[in-house]
Order: C-alpha cells, then sequence, then structure tokens
C-alpha cells in the first residue's frame, strides 16, 4: 500500500510542476492567466489511499500589468471579459490577448489568423448593434462632402456704435466685425465665406456675407465685390438680457453657385446661439460641416471599442466596435493554443457586450495586458513542488528497503 501512496505523491507532485513550468514559460505571454494545481487526497474506506489531481485552475480574477506599446491596434483588457475570435474553420475562440493587425483585406486579425468580432456598420457608417462579424476596415478614399450648415456661436458687443456709412467691405469703418469660414462645395473645393456684422441699432444687426471675395448676385452667381449692396444680407435682433430674438433671424442661408462644375452650394448658418453682451468681440465656436476629399491614413481605437479609419483630410469614420464576451464559469472554459480558450458546456454560453459596460472590463487602446504569473511565486512553489516530489522518492526508496529486509529474512 506505501508504493501505492507514494506512486500517487509522485504523480501529484509531478502534475503540480508541470502547472508550475507552463507559468514560468508563459511569465512573458500577453494575455496569460496563471494556473495552479488542486489536489484532493484519497481513502478506501478508512485506508488512506494517498492523493489525487482533482483539477487544474486558472487565475480570471487577477489582470495581468498593463503596458502602453503605441501601437493604435493593440488593446489591453482589465477586469471581466475576452476577445472574440473566428479562425479559418469558423470555430469562435476567446483571448486575453490583444495583439491585432490589419492585414491586405482590411481585417483586423490575431497572430494566430483569427478575425478580431465586432458590431459592423452600414453604409452611413452607424452602429449595427446586435450585428456581429468580423471587424473590416474600408482603406477607400473618403468622397467629399458638400457643405450646408455652420454653427456660428459668437458675441457681438452691445457697448459699440452703428458705423456711419453704408457697407463696404473694403473699408472697415462701415461694419463692426468680420469672420471667415471655410465651406466645400460638392466636388470637395474649398471656398471661403466671410461674414461682415454690422450694427444698425440699439438691438439690431445686419450681417453680409462675400464668398471667395466675391459678392452674390439675384440669381446665386459669384461676382466681383465693387458693388457692396449686392453682397448677401440677413438682418437679426437681440432682446434686452443680450439673447437672440428667436421670433426672427436665428437661421440664414447662403446660395451660390461655383464657377468649376460643381453643383449650387446652400449652407444655412445658426445665429441662434449668438449673444450680445457688453463685452469684447468673441467667436467661441466656428463649426461648418463638409470636408474635402481624402485618402485613408492609419487606423484609431477609442477606449470603448470604437474602430476609426483617419483620412489625409482630417476626418475620421466609425468602421466597428470590438464585441467582448464573458461566461458563467471561465474555469471551465477549455484551454487550446495561441493564448486562447474554446466555449464549453460547463463554461455556459457566451454574453456579448461592449467594454466599459456591465460586468464588462476596460479596454485601453495603445496597450497590452501581460501575464498575471508572479515570477517569485512561482519560484517558491517550484522548490516546494520539488521537495515534495523528492520526498515521495524517499518514500518509495524506504519501502522498497524494508520489503528488502523481509526478503532476507525469509
Amino acid at each position: 500500500m506505501s508504493f501505492s501512496i507514494a506512486l500517487s505523491g509522485l504523480n501529484a507532485s509531478n502534475s503540480e510542476l508541470n502547472s508550475i513550468s507552463n507559468n514560468i514559460a508563459n511569465v512573458s505571454t500577453t494575455g496569460f492567466k496563471e494556473s495552479r494545481t488542486e489536489f484532493a487526497s484519497v481513502y478506501s474506506g478508512s485506508e488512506a489511499g494517498g492523493v489525487e489531481v482533482v483539477g487544474v485552475s486558472q487565475n480570471f480574477e487577477k489582470s495581468g500589468t498593463v503596458t502602453g506599446t503605441g501601437r493604435s491596434l493593440d488593446m489591453a483588457l482589465s477586469g471581466n471579459g475576452f476577445f472574440v475570435l473566428e479562425d479559418s474553420k469558423g470555430q469562435t475562440l476567446y483571448t486575453r490577448s490583444g495583439i491585432f493587425n490589419m492585414n491586405a483585406d482590411g481585417m483586423i486579425t490575431a497572430n494566430n489568423g483569427g478575425s478580431l468580432q465586432g458590431y459592423s456598420v452600414d453604409a452611413n457608417n452607424n452602429l449595427l448593434l446586435g450585428s456581429v462579424g468580423s471587424v473590416q476596415i474600408s482603406t477607400a478614399s473618403l468622397q467629399a462632402k458638400e457643405s450646408d450648415s455652420v454653427e456660428f456661436v459668437a458675441n457681438l458687443d452691445a457697448r459699440e456704435a452703428a458705423p456711419a456709412l453704408a457697407f463696404d467691405y473694403s473699408d472697415s469703418s462701415t461694419y463692426n466685425h468680420s469672420y471667415t469660414t471655410p465651406v466645400y462645395d460638392s466636388l470637395g473645393n474649398p471656398h471661403t465665406m466671410s461674414q461682415y456684422f454690422v450694427k444698425t441699432a440699439a438691438n439690431d444687426w445686419q450681417v453680409h456675407v462675400l464668398v471667395d471675395g466675391q459678392a452674390i448676385d439675384g440669381t446665386d452667381n459669384l461676382i466681383p465685390a465693387g458693388a457692396p449692396t449686392t453682397t448677401d444680407t440677413a438682418t437679426f435682433s437681440f432682446n434686452a438680457d443680450g439673447t437672440i430674438d428667436a421670433a426672427g433671424t436665428t437661421v440664414y442661408p447662403i446660395t451660390f453657385n461655383p464657377a468649376n462644375g460643381a453643383n449650387s452650394v446652400t449652407v444655412n448658418v445658426d445665429l441662434s446661439s449668438v449673444t450680445q453682451y457688453g463685452s469684447d468681440f468673441v467667436v467661441s465656436k466656428n463649426s461648418p460641416n463638409g470636408y474635402t476629399s481624402g485618402d485613408y491614413a492609419s487606423v484609431r481605437m477609442e477606449n470603448d471599442g470604437r474602430i476609426f479609419a483617419t483620412y489625409t483630410n482630417g476626418q475620421s469614420q466609425l468602421q466597428g466596435q470590438v464585441v467582448l464576451a464573458n461566461f458563467a464559469s471561465p474555469q471551465n472554459l477549455i484551454k487550446t493554443s495561441d493564448t486562447a480558450w474554446l466555449q464549453s458546456f460547463s463554461s455556459g454560453t457566451p454574453v456579448l457586450g461592449t467594454a466599459g459596460s456591465g460586468v464588462f472590463g476596460d479596454l485601453t487602446s495603445g496597450a497590452l495586458e501581460g501575464s498575471n504569473v508572479d515570477l517569485t511565486s512561482e519560484l517558491v512553489a517550484l522548490m516546494t513542488a520539488q521537495r515534495n516530489y523528492q520526498a515521495n522518492t524517499k518514500s518509495i526508496s524506504t519501502s522498497d528497503q524494508l520489503t528488502q529486509a523481509l526478503f532476507n529474512v525469509v
């Protein structure tokens, strides 16, 4: 009996040495989770039977150290969750390793070739929540977008007097302030829209507009701005508290025909947040929409998992959002190569979500989660396991000597 007891101890110690050795070997593996061997005593009735290995569990509750890398597609998880991959055979894998790259087709892939899964976008780059598939980045050039609105926020100085002379854009004494805004036509050509603000009464103002230094005639064509009376104008008023009078003009349209084959451009200028206080003229927002065309430049990842393609014109377009998976019993996931796991019956079905929401942990872009192995603890455990192994071999040796002594007596 002592032989079998000592042999069970050798087998158990060997299993523990395997776990410790695997932990030490993966101390630098991204997203690796340390394992421990768990034992239980064995009895046959009241007779001792030794020890057995009842399981090898992994520590998913302890996160590895997050280290910045500066690579846009590197991702680190802190807390619950796994990245979801689909390999070439259509099998779903789950991993904590956030090393991702973009292949020639724009697919975001892991080192093992698995495609990163996430929410896709529609034709207008709006997220399709619930539609999970492989994340793919469009590297096509971005088409120009024609400007059709400008949000303009400023304060017009109530202390100023109305100019004595009729408006003339070439004479700064005939207007109180001016400000320029870039707008774009349907071909992506830039145009400069200049607004000239003229105070006409205590709470009344006019705005005159020129485009590319030219006035706009009655048929929306640009003409040399020698005759200031042909500029587009709008009149708006303020209340006694300095807020704009909503009963009057708060949004005015500017329409012009570019002389370059582009469509007619209509830009609605929103003045609803403009004020008239007794303080200096200050523009706090001058936000036109529209942009010129641009070529694909790079990819950007947000901390909520949203992925954007960036372009040479300074624009960004949403390409998708990384989904995370969580399990009721991650300990029962099936370990596989490439620092990944497979779903099992005992692990339960995955719950999908996004970083920072619900039970899911936080995602850090441009960083990686290291192994959660504590090397010092593993080295101490290695010495302990080695001592246990040696002690069990000593039990076998002693039992062998006693048996031999018995044979000698006979």
